[in-house]
């Protein structure tokens, strides 16, 4: 039991109170979720909190974004994004979907293999090239379905991508000087990423055929490498960072793999995307958009790190990891 998690995120946190087997119970947090593995399923909670770019601060805003979640992770994911769940308040504690007062809404997926995990495969040394063309021979398909037209085309253009990219050194700000990002960081990287928005007709020229309602979180986390190929947790909170150019999405992935060392597999993904997909102007803006993806792993990190509720074990190593991404986002800059 902890004073700083909500009441029902301690009760579930008891295997007896799932109606499925449950043998034990593990509790992941993010600077914006309460994850919760149980037994053969896993429950997502969308924490309380206002970033700017996100607004889960009501329980009819966390219900309308559960909603999102379920139906855009489904084009990826169909077999495991199950259900939008209710927390129920009764007589004896909270049940799942119960009978008595909604208190909280969540997301209820079913567990994919621990050992499949992208990010595990990474840190063991085990992903290779045919995972990373398998990966690609679900992408290329997906994007080519995504949704496209007028609108959201617009927001790739120069002023439409300002807006995410500036936005993050503003909500950085008062964290530069302090263990993780310094001045000299925060200066070269800004510098680059405001002098490469120049390029007006770049953007726009993209902006006509590749900016796509895309997954825009697109990283080793959230990719499960089983049977299927499982890319889940799409961004469902915010349209602006899912309507993107799909160079972006595609260059989280890519510098994830030099995030861990593995610059052949990340030289692969691109060259074999480029080929599947078609499109070599790709890699006119990749090195722009990784320093975009590895600064907001960074500010990830940082936001984690302050969140009130997190342990220090947590805070240490959302700190340490985010001065990683820092010092990778500087390198792209450089």
């Amino acid at each position: 039991m902890s004073a700083n998690l909500p009441d029902y995120i301690n009760h579930f946190l008891q295997p007896s109170s799932f109606s499925h087997p449950v043998s034990s119970v593990e509790l992941v947090q993010t600077h914006i979720s309460y994850v919760i593995i149980a037994g053969d399923f896993v429950y997502k909670f969308k924490k309380p909190v206002d970033f700017g770019f996100l607004n889960f601060t009501t329980l009819e805003k966390r219900k309308h974004y559960c909603l999102q979640e379920l139906t855009l992770n489904k084009r990826l994911c169909p077999d495991i994004y199950r259900d939008v769940i209710t927390v129920t308040r009764e007589e004896d504690g909270f049940q799942l979907s119960g009978t008595g007062e909604v208190v909280e809404y969540g997301v209820m997926m079913t567990r994919m293999p621990e050992e499949k995990m992208m990010g595990r495969l990474l840190k063991a040394g085990k992903v290779n090239k045919e995972m990373i063309r398998r990966i690609v021979d679900t992408l290329v398909p997906f994007y080519e379905k995504a949704e496209g037209g007028t609108e959201i085309q617009q927001f790739g253009t120069a002023e439409a991508v300002s807006v995410n990219v500036l936005e993050n050194f503003e909500q950085t700000r008062d964290f530069v000087g302090q263990d993780a990002l310094s001045e000299d960081q925060y200066k070269t990287i800004s510098g680059y990423a405001r002098t490469f928005l120049e390029n007006e007709a770049l953007f726009l020229q993209r902006s006509k055929t590749h900016v796509k309602d895309c997954h825009g979180d697109m990283y080793s986390a959230n990719i499960c490498l089983a049977d299927n190929v499982h890319i889940f947790d799409c961004i469902e909170f915010n349209e602006r960072f899912r309507y993107c150019d799909i160079a972006s999405d595609v260059a989280f992935l890519a510098m994830d793999l030099d995030f861990h060392g593995r610059e052949d597999l990340s030289s692969f993904f691109i060259s074999s995307f480029v080929s599947a997909s078609n499109d070599p102007g790709l890699r006119d803006v990749l090195n722009f958009y990784k320093c975009y993806r590895a600064y907001v792993r960074g500010k990830i990190g940082l936001f984690t790190a302050s969140s009130p509720e997190v342990d220090d074990v947590t805070k240490a190593g959302s700190l340490e990891q985010a001065g990683k991404y820092f010092q990778l986002a500087e390198k792209y800059a450089a």
